[in-house]
């Protein structure tokens, strides 16, 4: 029995209004019900009794209906499984982190077991093309025949080179590695490289210091310009230690091309931020 209103405790506040503590108790013991009866039905290896914990709609849900289909495929029940996620609303919402291909990997999955390898290729090469995911990549690379994933390889590294966020290109090819595509798409793009993705930057540059230096320079330089544009005193310190790793570089660069040289470079960074003391205090 629900006591009454101006009795029950708010526990805190959602989009729909007020949570009551009652409210969460009872959906917290339904959850964990839930959860034993999908346990006990793995256990059984009953995919029926597994799905029926989900209403249709929460099946539609791309995570849920693969969880749902890797049990259907268990129970042999293959077209089942593709009915279901060919069902489910499966967005395509990409972003520069890993998207969840859970949805996709079922699918893939459920093709092979269907032995409809092309339609797994294609979807192995749109899971690539989404987020340059580097295990659908190597599964795609991996069913070619002999010598064509040479070829293959090459367009996707090609197709890294175009791809609409450069830092997660450039995470893409330094993983792969494919540091001499990572080196061009630096050049190529360096207006677009936004220093604030420093995690990328730092171990981009690590990785193509020895071998191309002035790559490896306007990635350090891209974060120190946006430490000094943006005044972040607490960087102040990396963005020293880049600087003098410039300075070292300098030396390894034989044509900067259309880069500035280290000095033309040090001379901008003095005129632009020379009463920022705390960065070019540690510049000695």
């Amino acid at each position: 029995m629900t006591p009454p209103q101006a009795e029950r405790k708010v526990i805190g506040y959602g989009s729909g209004g007020p949570m009551y503590e009652d409210e969460i108790e009872r959906s917290s013991r339904k959850s964990t019900i839930r959860l034993s009866l999908m346990a006990i039905a793995d256990a059984q290896g009953d995919a029926d009794a597994f799905i029926a914990q989900y209403d249709a709609k929460t099946r539609k849900v791309p995570k849920i209906a693969a969880e749902i289909a890797g049990r259907l495929l268990i129970a042999g029940r293959t077209d089942e499984a593709l009915t279901l996620l060919d069902a489910a609303e499966h967005g395509r919402r990409s972003d520069f982190g890993f998207p969840d291909f859970a949805w996709d990997d079922a699918r893939i999955e459920v093709l092979e077991v269907l032995r409809r390898e092309a339609e797994a290729q294609e979807m192995r090469w749109s899971c690539f093309e989404r987020a340059l995911s580097a295990d659908h990549l190597r599964a795609y690379l991996k069913h070619l025949p002999d010598f064509d994933d040479v070829e293959a390889e090459e367009r996707a590294l090609d197709f890294a080179l175009r791809f609409n966020n450069p830092h997660r290109a450039l995470y893409f090819l330094i993983e792969w590695p494919a540091l001499e595509h990572a080196a061009k798409l630096i050049t190529k793009r360096a207006e677009e490289i936004d220093g604030n993705h420093y995690e990328v930057l730092t171990t981009a540059a690590q990785a193509l210091a020895g071998k191309y230096p002035l790559a490896a320079t306007l990635l350090l330089r891209a974060m120190i310009d946006f430490t000094m544009t943006k005044a972040r005193a607490s960087r102040y310190k990396h963005a020293a230690r880049h600087f003098l790793e410039c300075a070292s570089l300098a030396g390894q660069i034989g044509d900067f091309a259309t880069a500035e040289t280290h000095d033309t470079y040090a001379a901008r960074l003095r005129r632009e931020h020379g009463k920022k003391a705390g960065f070019w205090g540690l510049i000695s």
